[in-house]
């Protein structure tokens, strides 16, 4: 039975004092005794060809770099023991203490030759079966990135998903006869390479390929050539394996040397029913693996605007990059094969908070050492400045982590979509409320009020089972990479089931009480007493979670997928899911009880109208009696300008009105907002909160409204001229008027086109009011079928500016 040294790393590390020569002294030449001057060489010789100064145990010895005369000393199949060097691992407690295999781009190689027992003295490794050559089958066209689904990746190397068949064709220096040759395909990753933890692994040639294992089968033999099927296991690691061939003879094996063009990536296969990413919808595969393009949507729920994202997961680097920031995260690499650990470790990765990660996050309109969020048309530039630097990128929001965290997962093959949720809670201590104080004059009081409300958030859906909870919680997981809050000592979040938030089971890992707090929370506005009390005044059961959407199969559309995250308000089914949350240790903090109902006939409501860019504004706020009661009420409007995650920076306008209420009627009030009012102050993404409350004096009764809007900004131009064709020739025109009365400076305008152009940008130092730039590129496709250009414009005043065209790329005219 022949031993591998990749089997191997586990043993004792000692040095013999003797070594073992099958019961016989060395002898010189002269006959005179030289045992301890051999024995140095030998073992010498040994440690040269030990893979590295890491290995700890010796089972196999390799021949190569022996001199002939050396080379017919006898040599014992029992291991030689070999002391490792004060640098390597010691053991500890009495167990063997292997360094971590964290790193996918680490490696060591075996030797081209091991060999056991006696050689004889005219042993000649050329005598036996060699390999001559190994083909993969790695272009574009061939049968096994087009089966794998892996043509698109901008890669020379074979690119394939586990658990399926591909093919791999090898030339020996004469005909394969597999009555007497015997060889085997090797595939190994990582430095300390071991076969029970799926870093070295072994592959057979067996007769038939058996469902879940790794196998060869021989499917053709043609002179020297034999073609294999190779399937691999549908659990096994995700990463860059080495390829070897081992061959054997009767005094040990001869392996392929080291060649990176047999390098094999292996990616989570959704295709395969046993992986455990397998999706069974073909839309939805080429929807949420396939696609390089999408659609994060943002805004207001009143008002939702879209913007196109590059994921480009098969552009030219990024599958290395991802494997890259694995690394990074010092990901075991057995662990690598699990999509819940590559999804939770992914959560940390894509985030710098606390481990360096890909992007750095701002929130506070500061931009000065990098790029505004509102700047960066998709995930390549980020995934790329990132490996060449090294160090974490400036800067991201919610919406760029989710981007970039969506071409992270869909480029492994891992199902995965950005979804949006609208009024997003940032509930603190989870207590499944969110508490907003008052003054008793009806104004907000900052200092008491910590929990705030997203307008929006963007997070990640992963798609994989769940075996580590009951059946039925696995499909759609919330992975979520924006930093908010530390779970489990990092910044990261999920993956928790969907379906699990659904019906309250918030006791499932993991994170699943920020989740569903996010989307269940109730809002709840407290009025604080000069004499230090609280008062709960009113009850918003509604507002938290008021849409949930993402971009729809197959077109840029919205789709509402907010009932698969809870249940229709007053259903039931809701209120059991409510109590699920709380039985489960979600406790509410403060009774709410006997506040759901108005206890007047005075309802309130307020709109914003004509709200662009650099022009005034009103805000019209309506009041109806629904009784025959005469009322009067005091009325607050405070304007504010705020980041997206409802946290305001200044305010811009307070105004105070009184209403008288006839029975039975209804009264509007207009407050006119001037556009000098606000425009020198506007953050990221032009967010306006306005907050309304309202005290009825007869009952007291309080009524408190929030909306915040988006400011609707210019837009950028995208034109082509020329054939929409691959390998042909097209100018693009980017073009940009300022409409506001304001010069523009500093404008950076970015272009990006996957399959199109590679990322591209352009400053101008400024574009005075009501002035036209273009921009003028030329691009040459390289990916036929619907494609899409993208563009931003940002400037020291201005940003969130998109654009973007729709192509229809031909391919090439056949000769």
């Amino acid at each position: 039975m022949l031993l591998f040294p990749f089997t191997a790393w586990a043993g004792d590390c000692h040095r013999s004092e003797d070594v073992d020569t099958g019961g016989r002294a060395f002898q010189e030449r002269d006959g005179t005794h030289a045992r301890g001057t051999l024995e140095k060489r030998f073992i010498e010789l040994i440690q040269k060809l030990c893979y590295s100064a890491d290995l700890q145990d010796v089972t196999s010895i390799s021949t190569s770099g022996l001199t002939s005369s050396e080379a017919l000393l006898p040599v014992s199949t029992e291991p030689v023991r070999l002391r490792m060097s004060e640098s390597s691992e010691t053991a500890f407690g009495g167990r063997r203490a292997i360094p971590r295999n964290t790193s996918n781009a680490a490696e060591n190689d075996p030797p081209t030759v091991e060999l056991q027992g006696l050689v004889p003295r005219g042993f000649n490794p050329q005598d036996y079966l060699n390999v001559m050559n190994v083909h993969l089958f790695k272009e574009r066209w061939d049968s096994n990135k087009v089966d794998h689904h892996t043509d698109k990746y901008s890669n020379n190397q074979l690119i394939v998903r586990r658990g399926q068949s591909f093919y791999v064709q090898i030339d020996f220096n004469r005909p394969y006869d597999p009555r007497r040759d015997f060889f085997r395909v090797e595939y190994v990753i990582g430095r300390y390479p071991q076969e029970n933890k799926g870093t070295y692994i072994p592959v057979p040639v067996v007769s038939e390929l058996q469902s879940g294992k790794w196998g060869a089968k021989v499917v053709m033999k043609e002179d020297r050539s034999v073609r294999l099927s190779v399937q691999s296991s549908p659990d096994c690691i995700v990463g860059k394996f080495r390829m070897y061939v081992a061959v054997w003879t009767p005094y040990g094996v001869i392996r392929t040397t080291r060649n990176p063009e047999t390098d094999t990536y292996i990616l989570f296969n959704p295709w395969c029913e046993e992986d455990a990413v397998y999706l069974d919808n073909e839309k939805e595969r080429e929807e949420y693996v396939l696609n390089d393009i999408g659609v994060i949507f943002y805004g207001d729920f009143n008002d939702i605007k879209s913007r196109s994202w590059s994921y480009g997961q098969f552009e030219e680097g990024i599958l290395d990059t991802c494997l890259y920031v694995m690394d990074r995260a010092n990901m075991d690499l057995s662990g690598r094969g699990n999509p819940i650990k590559v999804s939770r470790v992914g959560s940390a990765m894509i985030n710098a908070k606390d481990d360096e990660g890909v992007i750095a996050g701002s929130w506070d309109n500061v931009y000065a050492y990098g790029v505004p969020p509102s700047a960066w048309t998709g995930s390549v530039d980020i995934l790329l400045e990132y490996k060449s630097s090294q160090k974490p990128v400036r800067y991201g929001q919610c919406w760029v982590f989710a981007g970039v965290f969506n071409t992270f997962l869909r480029c492994l093959g891992i199902p995965a979509r950005v979804v949006t949720n609208y009024f997003s809670a940032h509930d603190n201590d989870a207590n499944l409320q969110l508490d907003i104080f008052l003054e008793e004059d009806g104004n907000v009081n900052s200092k008491l009020t910590k929990d705030s409300v997203w307008n929006y958030h963007c997070w990640n859906e992963a798609w994989m089972t769940r075996p580590d909870l009951p059946v039925g919680f696995g499909g759609w997981q919330v992975v979520d990479s924006t930093p908010q809050e530390n779970s489990d000592g990092m910044y990261r979040c999920g993956p928790a089931s969907v379906q699990a938030i659904k019906h309250g089971h918030v006791c499932f890992q993991f994170d699943a009480p920020f989740v569903f707090a996010e989307v269940n929370s109730d809002l709840v506005y407290i009025t604080a007493k000069k004499d230090g009390t609280h008062v709960v005044e009113t009850l918003d059961t509604t507002h938290i979670g008021k849409l949930i959407v993402t971009k729809e199969i197959g077109g840029d559309g919205i789709k509402d997928i907010t009932d698969t995250y809870k249940f229709q308000e007053g259903q039931e089914e809701e209120r059991l899911a409510l109590e699920t949350a709380l039985m489960y240790g979600a406790k509410k903090a403060r009774n709410t009880e006997g506040v759901l109902k108005s206890r007047s006939d005075v309802h309130m409501n307020f709109e914003v109208e004509n709200a662009v860019l650099g022009r005034d504004l009103k805000v019209i706020i309506t009041f109806r009696n629904n009784g025959s009661t005469r009322y009067t009420v005091a009325a607050y409007l405070s304007g504010n300008i705020s980041f997206y995650t409802g946290v305001s920076k200044a305010e811009f306008k307070n105004e105070t009105f009184n209403v008288t209420l006839e029975p039975l009627s209804f009264k509007r009030e207009e407050v006119l907002i001037g556009a000098g009012e606000y425009m020198g102050q506007l953050l990221e993404q032009a967010f306006l909160h306005f907050f309304v409350t309202a005290r009825v004096n007869e009952t007291r009764d309080v009524l408190a409204k929030q909306k915040s809007i988006v400011l609707t900004v210019p837009k950028v131009i995208i034109k082509v001229r020329g054939a929409q064709v691959v390998g042909s020739d097209m100018v693009v025109t980017v073009e940009f008027t300022n409409p506001l009365k304001e010069t523009l400076r500093n404008v950076w305008i970015r272009l990006d086109g996957p399959g199109v152009t590679k990322p591209l940008r352009r400053m101008f130092r400024e574009i005075r009011p009501n002035a036209t730039v273009q921009w003028e590129e030329l691009c040459r496709p390289w990916v036929s079928g619907p494609r899409k250009l993208i563009a931003s414009l940002t400037s020291d005043s201005l940003r969130h500016v998109y654009g973007e065209l729709n192509l229809q790329i031909q391919r090439r005219p056949s000769m």
